[in-house]
């Protein structure tokens, strides 16, 4: 077992760097679906009025089919994008404590000690399941806490550890396909946003007799939604996620093996013999332009997909004034539908939001992989190296929220013969939130200015604002609380009123922060 010595080192070294992060997202996760308990407890009393609130293509669409009415169904229902965020986190973690280990060269720097060619994989593979279970057992008991059945209890936990563990493993095979962080986070990404659209369409068809139901039993998200907890607790689909776990997690060893430290599988793509590249804007669009059009048509996909279902969702809601109190607290003020496509785009701008840091971050790459410095060693200012960057962080975002606006726009106003009418609203609704997203990314800007050490820390900002959206949109919070994420400062749109203070102050704070965070850049010396 030569290949593993020294794993139990690098599981305490992952545990020590973690040891905020870990803790705090699993903490977080089991105390925001023990609290739907009692809050969905209070809003839908009655089996009746929660089937009637979950048997709609929208909510459908967005959390997936209803096992059943009973308390313990229907919360773990309304909770279905939770396992979402728990396979995105894995996938995530998995990829920071192996890919990018390799690229910034500490993996080599480990390899040179009594450490096995597999320890760094296993060690990441066994703290992020290990965190899944613990996961898994908080929210059981967590679950029970609140009279719910120890037996459903348990199978939603394992729905959550259970997708985690999977997308664990899809990040773990990522890490081996491609010398980049960047792309694999693509790779481990693209694969868990298609499971869920597979998902979304396959339900949302069998709702409506459509020909497409098949496409849910292609996504692992509806493997583990299907377990049902609180209902037929499928064990044996716990069964298929764990063997599809082992398959992958064996899968990554093996491609493991088959390459060399610090590269990947996927072979680089090479440049023109002939460089052509004549300003720091010119290559940072090659550098960006894959990952601004990956997010631009996932975007477009979103539009599409929200837009088509959003006619189907006043039909349900005027006659249930506890869903109407639902949508209003998303942000939603003047119709129900409104209040619905308002909840909509502030869910599309948090996820812009993580495309602003991802594309913010690029300089940190560029930066430990000693590739900026030949550009700074030509007549580029750091100012120019870093606003060549900005354009894609600032700018991408307004691209991407452009096509999930115009998208839904003419798919919703497809629907109810008003394109003209609507895509205008949508398209404004869209880019209203680039506000907010720009002081994430402002965020990140000013923690690689200061702190680039830190700079992973920028996914922070999205993180709390998707847990406060999580937490505020079925439970009532305290206005201080809501008040951190700048996306609760936008006007609900389409359908709300339009205040020019909030958004002139959130660029205000871009503004200052993302300056403040390119002063710290020119002032500090670059890592040697």
């Amino acid at each position: 077992m030569k290949s593993l010595a020294g794993t139990g080192g690098l599981i305490r070294l992952i545990l020590r760097r973690d040891r905020v992060v870990l803790p705090l997202w699993i903490v977080l996760l089991v105390a925001i679906s023990v609290s739907y308990v009692q809050e969905y407890g209070d809003l839908f009393p009655t089996p009746e009025s929660r089937v009637k609130y979950a048997s709609n293509a929208g909510f459908i669409t967005l959390y997936g089919e209803l096992s059943g009415p009973s308390l313990g169904e229907f919360v773990t229902w309304r909770l279905g994008f939770v396992p979402v965020m728990v396979g995105l986190i894995s996938l995530l973690t998995i990829i920071r404590h192996t890919r990018v280990e390799e690229e910034t060269g500490r993996r080599e720097l480990l390899g040179a000690t009594v450490v096995g060619r597999h320890a760094q994989l296993a060690a990441a593979l066994i703290t992020v399941l290990g965190a899944n279970l613990v996961l898994a057992v908080l929210l059981a008991l967590g679950m029970h806490s609140q009279d719910l059945p120890l037996a459903g209890s348990v199978a939603i936990g394992i729905v959550y550890a259970g997708t985690g563990w999977l997308f664990a493993a899809i990040g773990a095979v990522a890490a081996q396909l491609t010398a980049s962080a960047g792309a694999a986070r693509g790779i481990a990404i693209g694969v868990l946003g298609g499971a869920y659209v597979l998902r979304a369409a396959g339900d949302t068809s069998a709702h409506t007799d459509g020909p497409l139901a098949w496409l849910s039993y292609l996504s692992p998200i509806a493997w583990a939604q299907r377990i049902h907890p609180y209902a037929d607790n499928r064990w044996w689909l716990a069964v298929v996620l764990l063997a599809a776990t082992v398959l992958l997690v064996i899968t990554a060893v093996s491609l493991a093996v088959r390459r060399d430290v610090g590269a990947g599988l996927l072979p680089d793509r090479l440049g023109p013999t002939d460089g052509t590249l004549g300003s720091p804007l010119a290559l940072a669009w090659r550098l960006h332009r894959g990952l601004l059009a990956a997010w631009t048509v996932g975007f477009a996909l979103l539009g599409l997909l929200f837009g088509g279902v959003a006619e189907g969702v006043g039909d349900m809601m005027r006659d249930d004034p506890g869903i109407q109190e639902m949508f209003q607290r998303m942000g939603g003020a003047a119709g129900l539908i409104d209040s619905f496509l308002a909840g909509v785009m502030m869910l599309v701008g948090l996820i812009a939001s993580a495309y602003a840091v991802q594309a913010t971050l690029r300089m940190r790459v560029e930066e430990s992989s000693g590739r900026v410095e030949p550009v700074l060693a030509t007549a580029t200012s750091r100012w120019q190296w870093a606003a060549s960057h900005l354009v894609f962080s600032l700018l991408g975002p307004a691209v991407a929220l452009l096509a999930a606006g115009v998208a839904e726009g003419l798919a919703y106003g497809a629907a109810i013969g008003d394109v003209g009418g609507q895509l205008p609203r949508l398209v404004g609704a869209a880019l209203t939130q680039l506000p907010a997203v720009w002081v994430l990314a402002a965020i990140a800007i000013a923690i690689f200015g200061f702190f680039p050490q830190a700079s992973m820390a920028s996914w922070a900002g999205p993180t709390v604002c998707i847990l406060i959206g999580l937490v505020s949109a079925g439970v009532s919070t305290a206005d201080w609380i809501r008040d951190i994420s700048p996306f609760t400062h936008l006007p609900s749109l389409p359908g709300g009123s339009v205040s020019a203070g909030p958004l002139i102050v959130l660029l205000a704070i871009a503004v200052v922060v993302g300056l403040a965070g390119l002063v710290g850049l020119r002032r500090r010396d670059l890592p040697a």
